[in-house]
């Protein structure tokens, strides 16, 4: 969605996930650079037009609009075209710059395409803007790491997050039913996800437990984590087993033939909104720092969230940049592109605008400058965070190059198998079919 401020950039095409991985690594041998001319303080005496992208919803939109006008008060030269779209249309349009070399001057990137788009010369190495339009002073070095690609930085973090399960209270009271407890299994999860779907068949609209959360690729990973397991090796293939993949399928296909779930063909529908926001999905598992935006797409406040259940091997979890800020190689703009990087995850006004929006801020002045009322979204994921910090025992699992291309296709085939059209050791061939072919530079 593009704001009316703004000028119309490339539109996004459509085509699949692959095809668009396909143009991405095609724009590779198109000799893309990374903009390593030095560094110099921002220019002041002629005007400067930058591009700013991301992806998410009004909510999110809202807050950026906001930043970006007061980085336009400190920087009066300088104009920014802003843009914004749902996750799927976002890398798809993203992929079609990257092919044509004219990706954003800054835009947002995520943990799942930082090495891709690194690897095939599309981002902007970041280095040598450090102490002179970009401080990465006040960073966790484990935090900034995850933008490091090849000894090159790539991206910023604005943020972190963990997993968590959300529930809307507003609709629970009204089926008269009790939140679920944390420290739930995943088995115990999946039979109160009966309960309330089974109390909630005759309300108009019809309330459903929760979605499906079988194709995310994440939550898979969540879960063979609380297994003791391992999701990819030191070759970036998987490291672990088709039977694996196929006991996570399996274990919730009672659900999905008993009509348990809030049905794909509605979830489809009401993209990119989700059945927790249109008032008729009671849980929702996802990243944490999304709680703002789910409260304000279901018009309440009265949504909190538990940790996710608990695996086999216990109730291990770990932190994840929520998403980071990077450069096109192709900017105009570099030392532009780093000023407003700079400005988006430093500035403590901006740390009290998003709030706890993208995540809670990597940065300590702009968690400190977050206004966090209680019993606010903010205070809820705060409290999440330093509530959960004692099952944060583990390493994040930082996604191997085409990590993205593979994700997309296990949510593909996450629908499908909603659908019915392929049954879990499908799903599980299909799958590995395409990490053979996308994983390990293959």
């Amino acid at each position: 969605m593009v704001r009316t401020r703004t000028t119309t950039r490339t539109a996004a095409v459509q085509v699949t996930a692959l095809a668009a991985a396909s143009a991405l690594a095609l724009s590779a041998c198109g000799g893309g650079t990374t903009a390593s001319a030095e560094a110099a303080p921002v220019a002041t005496d002629r005007d400067i037009e930058l591009s700013l992208v991301w992806w998410g919803d009004d909510d999110r939109a809202a807050r950026y609009e906001e930043a970006v006008a007061l980085f336009e008060e400190e920087h009066p030269n300088i104009d920014v075209q802003t843009q914004f779209q749902a996750w799927d249309d976002y890398w798809t349009a993203r992929s079609t710059e990257a092919a044509g070399q004219t990706l954003p001057d800054v835009f947002q990137m995520d943990l799942a395409y930082i090495h891709q788009y690194a690897s095939n010369n599309q981002l902007l190495d970041l280095s040598n803007q450090l102490g002179v339009n970009l401080q990465t002073d006040d960073f966790d070095e484990t935090v900034l790491a995850s933008g490091s690609v090849n000894d090159g930085q790539y991206g910023i973090p604005t943020s972190t997050n963990t997993l968590g399960m959300f529930h809307h209270d507003d609709l629970l009271e009204e089926l008269g039913i009790e939140p679920p407890e944390e420290g739930l299994t995943w088995d115990e999860y999946d039979a109160w996800l009966r309960e309330v779907s089974a109390a909630g068949a005759d309300h108009d609209p019809q309330i459903y437990g929760g979605t499906d959360y079988t194709g995310t690729l994440w939550l898979f990973i969540q879960w063979l984590v609380q297994q003791g397991k391992t999701a990819f090796g030191d070759d970036g293939m998987p490291a672990f087993d088709k039977a694996d993949l196929v006991a996570w399928a399996e274990r919730t296909q009672p659900l999905r033939d008993d009509g348990v779930f809030f049905p794909v063909e509605r979830a489809k529908q009401v993209e990119p909104l989700t059945g927790m926001q249109v008032g008729q999905a009671a849980t929702e598992m996802t990243w944490d720092n999304m709680l703002a935006g789910y409260s304000a797409g279901a018009g309440s406040e009265n949504l909190d969230l538990l940790p996710v259940p608990t695996g086999a091997d216990g109730s291990a979890q770990f932190w994840k940049p929520s998403m980071l800020l990077s450069s096109s190689a192709t900017t105009q703009e570099p030392d532009a592109a780093a000023a407003l990087i700079d400005f988006l995850v430093n500035d403590p006004e901006v740390g009290k605008i998003f709030g706890t929006s993208k995540g809670v801020p990597a940065v300590a002045a702009q968690r400190d400058a977050m206004e966090v009322e209680e019993g606010s979204i903010d205070s809820k994921i705060v409290g999440y965070e330093e509530h959960v910090a004692e099952r944060v025992t583990e390493d994040t699992p930082l996604p191997v190059e085409g990590y993205g291309v593979v994700e997309a296709e296990f949510k593909r085939l996450g629908e499908e198998l909603s659908y019915g059209n392929i049954t879990p050791e499908e799903f599980a061939d299909q799958w590995f079919q395409s990490a053979e072919s996308n994983l390990g530079g293959s």
